[in-house]
């Protein structure tokens, strides 16, 4: 075992100790600082909170796609992740960090409290069922935290009825769900989460609703796919052409800005049915 190895895991145990629960590399706490102290000098005079939104978001473009950085370690812990995005955790980042200098915050571990308070269930890290995995709730939990405002129905969007249980039909894709416990508690999630409708912005009715889409509104996208709500998130934001585009981690490999406007890019996504637009707070 080397030096850097060694230094590493003692930064594991220290952080552990600590902070309740985290896990997070010594280059991930190293990027942290990196990123706080560039976004502080270039943002912090930003006037529209949503395009700071955007702002931090576009200095992660480039970020490797990398999918279940989350599921780490034998119980569920706050996992920070820097160097690997999927489309979840980069949005939750970019909020986090924009969050932080709305409230001029720069440290660790205001960070971590922020974090966990956004993927958590009411706020609150509980095992591997507090976690937010479905978005639907996701969106409802940091609505009622006052962090984002669902507009969707503001803005054009229909309610739907949709059966969300594509976690306890799946058992077999999340490790977590060994445990009995466990999958009994998602199953009791699913259960809530199916009690209230999803306001859905149809993918048709986009394009003339485009105008009402700012720059920095969560974008959340709704599918058809049998049990499951969403299939992807992004940012959204008003490039040069005037147009909405998805400024997401992309499956294709890395974080990026559409190359589209957003509803045509929505077209080209198998079973996509629209969105959910939220407006950050």
């Amino acid at each position: 075992m080397n030096i850097w190895h060694s230094i590493f895991l003692f930064f594991i145990i220290i952080q552990t100790a600590v902070a309740q629960q985290i896990i997070c590399s010594a280059k991930d706490k190293e990027l942290f600082t990196i990123k706080m102290a560039e976004l502080k000098n270039a943002y912090a005079t930003k006037v529209d909170f949503g395009e700071t939104i955007v702002s931090v978001g576009k200095t992660f473009l480039g970020t490797p796609y990398v999918a279940k950085t989350l599921e780490v370690g034998e119980k569920e812990s706050l996992v920070v992740n820097l160097r690997g995005l999927d489309c979840t955790t980069f949005v939750e980042n970019v909020l986090v960090f924009s969050l932080l200098l709305k409230n001029g915050k720069d440290d660790f571990d205001s960070y971590a409290q922020f974090l966990e308070k956004v993927r958590y269930r009411d706020g609150k890290l509980d095992g591997y069922p507090s976690r937010l995995h479905y978005f639907s709730e996701w969106i409802s939990d940091n609505e009622q935290k006052g962090l984002i405002v669902n507009i969707t129905g503001d803005i054009g969007g229909k309610e739907i009825v949709k059966n969300v249980n594509f976690m306890s039909t799946h058992r077999e894709l999340y490790p977590f769900l060994k445990s009995d416990a466990n999958f009994e508690e998602i199953k009791a999630s699913e259960i809530i989460i199916n009690k209230e409708p999803m306001c859905v912005l149809a993918q048709d009715q986009i394009a003339e609703n485009e105008h009402l889409i700012q720059s920095g509104d969560i974008i959340a996208l709704a599918t058809s796919i049998k049990g499951l709500d969403i299939t992807h998130t992004g940012i959204a934001t008003r490039e040069s052409d005037g147009r909405i585009h998805l400024l997401h981690a992309s499956t294709s490999g890395q974080v990026v800005v559409s190359k589209l406007p957003l509803a045509d890019y929505l077209k080209k996504i198998k079973n996509n049915t629209g969105i959910v637009v939220n407006r950050v707070q």
